[in-house]
């Protein structure tokens, strides 16, 4: 079949390669000249895993290819996605939906023939039938459907993601449109993928729901994880003596400074905001988004009393820099508010990251960049491990200890065992896990 892809960022340039892959012919368009330029010459504006490898392969084959011209791509396209952004509108968090309903006008003028126009980008409760109303109004004799199709792709794992899905969720109650998207996904029936077909708003609200769903559990096992400091108990083993049972699962319960990135935090924002319109309000979510802003800033706090509580005119050395390993993306990243806050306190920062540094230093100021683990460790008065990057797992800790002006480790992500810390000699602070078990002594001579 034939595709257009209307936006060519991450979901868009990750939809359209695995698409061009199970052997669609897919053009993506956008409005930037640069990065369509740029990505006729395989230059891949963001990292993802396996991405660059994709797009060249299928490019090469004539089954993918970029544009600027939506009237051409959209012409030959018997399903057009809409995947551009929907970034939280500033002063009222809900979802700017303007790039949705421009792409919609513009579809609707350049359609010839049945046209299934497909909803890619998270977009909120009812955003369908605003498309389908502003496309009738533009072009009143056009034969088309509007389809929901959310993507539940992970950063650093999308394309595994959209091969071997859990799910596919498609919003349409159009038998022709039905039969169209059967088309699209056919390649993975071999996986046994399933394909939920709802109504377009239920589509739509999954997404949401799926994003606030996991924001809770993470926020969950944080505040837990500050328990089990106050008990004297572990959270990892907390996390998994509860994701054994199947009723929860193992994941997203991994402790650390709260979540970040494109997704989880402006879909949180947005729901709570669709809720309050629809007077609803989710005050589980409220919650989430409220207790998840203040973690940021007290993973600072823990770095502050790991240091004597002061840090001014001392260097900290941090460890990654994005919201999560393997990608580049910088987006509400949890390191922004620790840095911010530690710079507040009269820090230095230094500051390592294997793929986030151009982007950091877009949002960061002030902050000296180390090209290696070990550059970003010498003489620094404190080390943070903010992203569990693979390759700080296995660092030469004998090292770290000698480069270190002070042995201080703040590691946020829980990536080392506390008692091989401990016995190389480190102050060793990590989240969820107390060092000494603070059982008051009456108690625990009358539990012996």
């Amino acid at each position: 079949m034939r595709i257009a892809m209307i936006g060519s960022g991450y979901v868009g340039l990750v939809s359209g390669a695995c698409f061009s892959d199970f052997g669609h012919v897919v053009t993506c368009v956008d409005k930037i000249p640069a990065k369509i330029e740029a990505l006729r010459h395989g230059e891949i504006p963001i990292f993802e895993p396996g991405l660059k490898a994709l797009v060249a392969s299928n490019a090469q084959a004539g089954r993918l290819s970029f544009s600027t011209d939506l009237k051409a791509a959209v012409a030959d396209a018997e399903a057009v996605f809409i995947a551009v952004g929907t970034p939280a509108r500033r002063g009222d968090g809900h979802a700017d939906l303007s790039y949705v309903y421009q792409a919609a006008r513009e579809i609707a003028l350049a359609m010839t023939g049945y046209t299934v126009v497909v909803t890619k980008s998270t977009v909120p409760v009812g955003t369908g039938d605003e498309v389908e109303r502003i496309m009738r109004e533009a072009r009143p004799d056009a034969d088309f459907a509007v389809v929901s199709n959310p993507e539940f792709l992970r950063e650093g794992a999308a394309i595994a993601d959209f091969k071997r899905p859990d799910r596919i969720v498609i919003g349409t109650e159009d038998a022709r449109a039905r039969a169209v998207m059967e088309e699209l996904y056919r390649p993975l029936y071999l996986n046994a993928a399933p394909l939920l077909f709802t109504s377009r708003r239920t589509s739509e609200l999954t997404k949401y729901a799926a994003n606030a769903f996991l924001a809770t559990k993470i926020t969950f096992i944080n505040e837990m994880a500050d328990l089990c400091e106050q008990v004297g108990a572990n959270v990892q083993e907390v996390a998994r003596g509860i994701g054994l049972d199947n009723r929860i699962g193992p994941k997203f319960l991994h402790a650390g400074p709260g979540y970040g990135g494109s997704c989880f935090p402006k879909d949180t924002l947005a729901l709570m905001k669709t809720a309050q319109e629809y007077d609803a309000p989710l005050r589980l979510v409220e919650t989430v988004v409220a207790v998840n802003d203040k973690r940021k800033r007290a993973m600072a706090r823990k770095v502050i009393a790991a240091c004597g509580g002061s840090v001014r005119g001392k260097t900290i050395a941090v460890l990654g820099l994005t919201f999560k390993p393997n990608t580049d993306d910088m987006r509400e990243a949890p390191s922004i508010a620790i840095i911010t806050a530690l710079q507040d306190a009269g820090a230095r920062i230094r500051a390592y990251d294997p793929e986030g540094a151009d982007n950091a230093r877009l949002v960061l100021d002030d902050v000296d960049y180390a090209s290696d683990a070990y550059g970003c460790i010498a003489g620094a008065h404190a080390l943070a491990v903010v992203t569990e990057w693979d390759e700080f797992r296995a660092l030469d800790l004998d090292r770290v200890r000698q480069a270190l002006r002070e042995p201080v480790i703040v590691d946020l992500r829980n990536i080392y065992r506390a008692e091989d810390m401990e016995a190389l000699g480190f102050t060793y602070v990590s989240v969820g896990r107390a060092a000494r078990d603070p059982m008051p002594e009456v108690v625990r001579i009358a539990a012996e």
